[in-house]
């Protein structure tokens, strides 16, 4: 019950402090960040331990299949370099050299060392997104950082796995390592066939709350199949997520889709909640039973991995830039990499959910446990504060040219679905084929071009003020008593739909906070 009313404490602190940040260029991880320390030292909170499995499960499953939904396969043909250069290289850089200085200075096993490096590797895509989304940048950059976001924590997760099968069973490792060779592909096949039994079952239960339990109930089942036959969890998942992502929006409802938008959003951003509240529990306790002397010493530790996690990205991936720039150049591409694309992606590298995830998932017994735990945290809280705070001042410093492919593209996409919907018109005359045609051509004109700027704007606003009209009316003639309760229900539903037909695609979002 103790940790029920602490982390319902938590929850109203991070919505009152995610108020500041939808105001102020603060990522809500920073202040999720802040609220979860806060809260976990004050003394009448509970210590608390999560199993180290159901961790992994519990945080790691949905941000994973939430992250692999939204990012588009194609892209890893397009962007397979610069992916290639985040996902992985800079993740086995850093992991090499947070291990190399684990080692030298602070004494770790080599497999406890690769663990901790594997723990602070990957940059957490929210935690940026939560600023660039505010910003006109290039598309390529964000679509790389999505990306990166995705990958790096599957490789990440993979070495971490072996680090912790090798530092808590020495021997265990080679027994098994002919079947680590088959972990991914098998993975991979296992996300592909839980994906196909989604699809094939998902239209059954459309329209119902089942229907959302359903992905709930895939997506984590998913994940602990894979675990208990010994295969790559994190690679099923992402093969899930993609597979599902690919097919499923084909044959699901509109109503549905925003239900399981919205239940996804809701149940990742109180996961990252719970984490941080989690995390900094284990940290008060981890200080309380540190003698001074050893905690001076752990600090300088944790500092150090901070330092290091932030300078090898920043030098890897400035000389990737500069070198794709020279390599541009010379052989005459027409996409020159620039610097401010750099700084930019080095610069966004701030730690989050995985990092606190995989720290909360190592076994109570194994080596240097609480000295990785607590850099672990030095690092999601140093990354968030210095760079979350700094990220908004350097992209507008950097002033990056505004890049109009994202409104080309929705026009002209636009353009073929009005296409589409006039010619299902044919050669109709009837009243109700007029006044349908007049309308999907009015559209048509506007996205033609024939409008002056800021005539979308105003259709806009005579669209919403027409249904707040509407609305008003609804809400007297309720009062009145002149209609019952489920017609007001029927129309206020109605009037719902419309009132979302009519915003643009920004506006459908559920922001954090």
């Amino acid at each position: 019950m103790a940790l029920f009313e602490t982390s319902l404490l938590l929850m109203l602190a991070a919505i009152l402090l995610l108020q500041i940040s939808r105001r102020w260029p603060v990522p809500y991880p920073t202040m999720l960040a802040m609220a979860g320390v806060a809260v976990a030292a004050m003394p009448w909170v509970p210590p608390f331990e999560i199993e180290p499995r159901l961790a992994l499960a519990l945080f790691i499953a949905p941000a994973l299949f939430d992250a692999a939904y939204d990012f588009p396969p194609r892209a890893l043909l397009r962007y397979w370099l610069p992916l290639l250069a985040l996902a992985a290289i800079a993740v086995l850089l850093t992991t090499g050299a947070v291990a190399t200085a684990a080692v030298w200075f602070g004494g770790l096993p080599v497999a406890a060392a690769i663990a901790l490096g594997a723990i602070v590797a990957p940059p957490d895509a929210a935690a940026a997104s939560a600023v660039l989304g505010r910003f006109t940048l290039p598309r390529s950059t964000l679509t790389v950082l999505e990306g990166e976001s995705l990958f790096n924590d599957a490789v990440a997760l993979l070495i971490f796995t072996w680090a912790v099968t090798t530092a808590s069973s020495p021997g265990l490792l080679n027994d098994i390592a002919p079947l680590l060779v088959l972990e991914a592909p098998a993975g991979i096949v296992l996300g592909i066939v839980f994906a196909k039994l989604y699809v094939y079952c998902a239209p059954r239960l459309a329209g119902t709350l089942g229907g959302t339990l359903f992905e709930f109930v895939m997506t984590f089942g998913v994940w602990v199949v894979a675990d208990r036959l010994h295969l790559s969890a994190i690679l099923a998942v992402v093969t899930f997520a993609m597979m599902v992502a690919r097919d499923a929006p084909d044959r699901q409802a509109a109503r549905d889709r925003l239900h399981s938008y919205s239940v996804w959003g809701a149940t990742v951003f109180m996961l990252n909640v719970l984490a941080f509240l989690l995390m900094g529990m284990q940290a008060r306790t981890i200080v309380g039973r540190l003698a001074p002397g050893e905690l001076g010493h752990a600090m300088l530790f944790a500092g150090g991995v901070l330092v290091i996690v932030i300078v090898v990205r920043i030098v890897w991936v400035m000389l990737y830039n500069r070198g794709m720039a020279a390599w541009a150049r010379a052989h005459q591409w027409p996409d020159v990499p620039s610097t401010g694309q750099g700084l930019l992606v080095s610069w966004s590298g701030m730690r989050g959910l995985v990092t606190l995830a995989t720290a909360l998932a190592l076994p109570g017994d194994f080596p240097a446990r609480d000295l990785i735990v607590l850099s672990a945290l030095t690092v999601v809280l140093g990354t968030l504060v210095l760079q979350g705070l700094t990220l908004g001042p350097l992209i507008r410093r950097l002033n990056f040219p505004k890049d109009d492919g994202y409104d080309t593209e929705l026009v002209t996409a636009r353009r073929a679905l009005l296409d589409a919907a006039l010619a299902t018109l044919g050669d109709r005359q009837d009243i109700a084929a007029k006044h349908l045609r007049k309308a999907y051509q009015a559209e048509h004109a506007v996205e033609e071009g024939g409008h002056q700027p800021g005539d979308m704007e105003e259709i806009d606003a005579l669209r919403h003020k027409g249904i707040e009209a509407r609305r008003n009316t609804l809400s007297r003639l309720r009062r009145s008593g002149r209609i019952d309760e489920s017609v007001f229900h029927a129309l206020e539903l109605e009037l719902d739909w419309a009132e979302v037909a009519a915003m643009r695609s920004e506006e459908t979002e559920i922001v954090q906070g």
